[in-house]
């Protein structure tokens, strides 16, 4: 009897530290790049002119990096590693590293999230995948390939964007309605997410509210509401609130940096740091809050290829100096368009609330987080410490309602 409760205990502790297993040292190096990369990309990417809502998710990024790096020889592979930061991996260390990230973190089951990740690298008709490229960005990035003939171009763009809906189970219908350079290689993330709340919002509290995107444009958009204890921050100093939403099992949360009052995101975005939200983050203390936050579906699609290249990513994106041999064997490939796009969506859905709680001193005098205007936010890995997402709010769909004065 004893040897059988040992026995069990035995197995139940190698279950529980493969559970806690732990990432590679340069998968965590990758994370923490991968996260530095976030707030880069997004300052380059709100530079774009009338640019309303954007989403990023920067670990899905690296690992588009890290399928350029395998395509790529020479300074057009090396310069992945600089943008990345990783200068001292070698080869097999960054897309080891960026598989075992990706897979660490999306794995939907283990956080609860939804999460559906899609990559299709497309090259003109005229081009012959290599075989040991092929093997390698399937086994590392799960990527597919495809060729693709630009010369009926609406064609070629239903095409796309019919992949796209269909990973994505219908959530993403469109990734572009055009594509600029079509002789090139052409990298297309097709993302649906859809966060699951620690404590659920109540289904019944939906009612129908004013979003401000300007004081003078008002949209009416479903709006749910909850109170809780979150940890919180009131920045007094710059104006803004900072919450933090932990998400079903606690592995990650979603951070909100909002304002006071409705104004463009530039005073915001020109705060916003790695170092800036570490350190909104350090001064959170659990906090009795109300929250009202949109009932909102939202697609976004950005193509990266310049920001990319602002960024360093020089040659891979230069048809003139790319080597991308490795993926057909011939210096005849350059990185015309990078898609990235994803659909997210914030519904009620998430564990179950501790009903206790409302009968509790704990949610006296709750402080009030009413997001009825634009604001950033950022979904934090916790285990990794990487950036799932990166992005702002600032018109979700809705009709417009009339102006307020």
């Amino acid at each position: 009897m004893w040897v059988t409760s040992a026995a069990a205990l035995c197995l139940l502790a190698l279950l529980a530290s493969a559970e806690e297993k732990k990432l590679s040292s340069h998968a965590t190096n990758l994370a923490d790049t991968s996260a530095n990369l976030a707030f880069s990309l997004y300052h380059n990417v709100v530079k774009e002119k009338d640019l309303e809502n954007i989403l990023i998710s920067p670990v899905v990024v690296a690992s588009s990096l890290g399928l350029v790096a395998l395509g790529g020889k020479s300074t057009t592979a090396s310069q992945v590693k600089s943008v990345l930061s990783a200068d001292k991996l070698n080869d097999e260390h960054l897309h080891a590293g960026l598989s075992e990230l990706l897979s660490e973190v999306s794995d939907s089951g283990a956080r609860n999230v939804t999460w559906k990740i899609s990559n299709r690298l497309y090259g003109p008709s005229a081009v012959t995948f290599a075989d040991s490229f092929v093997k390698s960005s399937k086994k590392h990035y799960n990527y597919d390939h495809s060729k693709i003939n630009f010369r009926d171009k609406r064609s070629a763009v239903n095409s796309i964007n019919e992949w796209a809906s269909k990973s994505t189970e219908g959530k993403l219908p469109e990734v572009t309605k055009d594509v600029q350079n079509t002789d090139g290689a052409m990298i297309v993330n097709a993302m649906f997410f859809k966060p699951h709340w620690h404590e659920k919002f109540h289904d019944k509290m939906v009612d129908n509210r004013g979003f401000l995107v300007t004081r003078s444009f008002t949209i009416s958009v479903p709006m749910m509401h909850r109170t809780g204890l979150y940890d919180f921050y009131e920045d007094t100093e710059n104006r803004l609130f900072v919450l933090n939403m932990p998400l079903a099992h606690k592995k990650s949360s979603m951070i909100i940096i909002m304002p006071y009052h409705v104004e463009p995101l530039e005073r915001l975005e020109k705060l916003l740091t790695r170092k800036q939200l570490d350190t909104w983050v350090s001064k959170m203390k659990e906090t009795a809050v109300a929250i009202s936050l949109p009932k909102v579906s939202v697609e976004v699609s950005h193509n990266l290829q310049k920001h990319l290249g602002k960024l360093g990513l020089t040659e891979a994106v230069d048809k003139s100096k790319a080597d991308l041999s490795n993926i057909s064997g011939k210096k005849d490939l350059y990185l015309s368009n990078v898609f990235h796009a994803s659909a997210l969506e914030w519904d009620t859905e998430g564990n179950p609330f501790d009903a206790s709680i409302f009968s509790s001193e704990k949610l006296r005098n709750p402080k009030l987080f009413y997001a009825d205007h634009p604001f950033i936010f950022v979904v934090k890995d916790k285990k990794t410490d990487s950036i799932l997402y990166i992005g702002r709010l600032v018109r979700p769909k809705g009709d417009k309602m009339r102006d307020e004065l």
